[in-house]
C-alpha cells in the first residue's frame, strides 16, 4: 500500500496580486499547497491558526511594519519555529542582516525569480526535515543554552540575543569544541542558498561576542577557517 506524503502548506503574504499569483503557481507546481494573507493581522492569525510549514512575508505588508510582523512570529512560542522567507524592495546588506537578526530564514530582494523562491522554500524545508536532533540544553564554560526555552545565560544571568545569534550559538556549542567553518555557519544559520558573505559571519559573531560579556572570549577565531567555542 502506497502512503502519500502530506502536502505542506505555505502561507504567502504579498501585497502585489500579480506577484502573489506567480508565487502561488510556482509553489503549487513544486508540490506545495498555498494560502494567502492580505494584511499583517491576517498573517499573524493564519500563522497561529494554521501552523503553515513556512511563511513568505512581504516587508511591505499592510497594517503593520513587516519587521514587527516578523518579530511577533518569532517571539511567539507557538509560531517561533515556523521558517520565514522575507521579500523586500531593499537590497542593501544591512537590511538583509536586520531581517535575519529578527529571525528570518532567508531574504530575497525584488526583482526575484518566483522559481528561485520556490526552490529556496523546498531547500529550507528539506534541511529542516533532515536536521539531526540536538540536546535541548548545552553547557560550555560560563555559557548555558536552553534550546527548548530559547534562552542563553552567562554565569547564570540571562542574555538577550537575536534569533540569528541563537542559531549561530547553537551550531557552535553543538559542535562540542570542534572548529566550525564559516561556510558551515552560513549553511546552517542562514541557509545554503543565501548570498551571505564570510565577512557578514565575522560581523555577526563580533556583535554576538559583545552581547555575551564575560563569555565573549569563549567564541574563538580559527584564522583562515572559522570559529569554535572554548572553555
Amino acid at each position: 500500500m502506497k502512503v502519500e506524503k502530506p502536502v505542506l502548506r505555505i502561507l504567502v503574504a504579498d501585497g502585489d496580486e500579480g506577484s502573489a499569483a506567480i508565487i502561488h503557481s510556482n509553489l503549487v507546481n513544486t508540490g506545495f499547497s498555498v494560502v494567502h494573507a492580505t494584511d499583517a493581522a491576517e498573517v499573524l492569525k493564519m500563522t497561529g491558526d494554521l501552523a503553515p510549514a513556512l511563511v513568505i512575508l512581504d516587508m511591505m505588508v499592510e497594517g503593520m511594519a513587516g519587521k514587527e510582523v516578523l518579530r511577533t512570529i518569532k517571539a511567539t512560542p507557538s509560531t517561533s519555529g515556523i521558517p520565514v522567507i522575507v521579500l523586500s524592495e531593499r537590497s542593501e546588506e544591512i537590511d538583509r542582516i536586520v531581517a535575519l537578526e529578527l529571525g528570518a530564514d532567508d531574504y530575497l530582494a525584488r526583482p526575484f525569480s518566483a522559481r528561485e523562491l520556490a526552490l529556496r522554500v523546498r531547500a529550507i524545508l528539506s534541511r529542516r526535515a533532515t536536521e539531526q536532533p540536538r540536546p535541548s540544553r548545552l553547557s560550555i564554560g560560563a555559557l548555558r543554552l536552553d534550546a527548548e526555552n530559547r534562552a542563553v545565560t552567562v554565569n547564570g544571568k540571562p542574555v538577550d540575543i537575536s534569533a540569528l545569534d541563537f542559531r549561530l550559538l547553537t551550531v557552535l556549542m553543538g559542535a562540542g569544541g570542534r572548529v566550525v567553518s564559516r561556510e558551515k555557519l552560513i549553511e546552517v544559520a542562514w541557509g545554503s542558498e543565501s548570498e551571505i558573505s564570510p565577512r557578514t559571519v565575522d560581523t555577526q559573531l563580533r556583535r554576538l561576542r559583545e552581547k555575551l560579556g564575560a563569555a565573549a572570549e569563549q567564541i574563538q577565531t580559527v584564522r583562515g577557517f572559522g570559529y569554535r567555542i572554548g572553555e
